[in-house]
């Protein structure tokens, strides 16, 4: 069977978008999106059965998912800004690239609870972000994430 350029690029587009707006290993019983970003307090607080494993870089294996849209070093950035130095900033503070006006408006600061919050459910948090993430429902994983987050620079 031979693919067309239109059906390998359309392959290739669905796999890439896949990754954005709807984790796939956070999906909860209901597998709605809207399930995914409020999780119930009992799949919050239930321990996880093992901690992610790091790759050779220390990025979480949650990381993933991030890194189809955002990269980790200064200054470059690609559908989402470079998470390089993010830590501890207001959000829409990172020079070079352009936030959504209800982010700029927003008045976060990225600290732990924060961007807990924000990777719960970005769109929840802040309604018209340019973000549309579902959210991880999983708090082990977004902790992981945020202390990885802190080491970048």
């Amino acid at each position: 069977m031979r693919f067309s350029g239109r059906m390998m690029i359309g392959s290739a587009l669905a796999l890439g978008l896949a990754a954005c707006g709807s984790p796939s290993e956070d999906k909860s019983a209901a597998g709605s999106p809207a399930a995914d970003v409020a999780a119930p307090a009992a799949d919050v607080a239930a321990p996880a059965a093992a901690p992610a494993v790091a790759d050779a870089g220390g990025k979480p294996a949650a990381f993933a998912q991030c890194a189809a849209c955002h990269a980790v070093e200064p200054g470059k950035h690609g559908i989402g800004p470079s998470l390089a130095g993010v830590y501890g900033t207001k959000a829409g503070e990172l020079a070079g690239y352009t936030f959504s006006d209800k982010l700029l408006a927003s008045g976060l600061t990225w600290d732990d609870a924060t961007l807990d919050q924000w990777l719960a459910g970005p769109m929840k948090m802040v309604p018209g972000t340019k973000m549309t993430y579902a959210g991880m429902a999983d708090a082990a994983k977004r902790k992981e994430l945020i202390e990885y987050m802190k080491t970048l620079k």
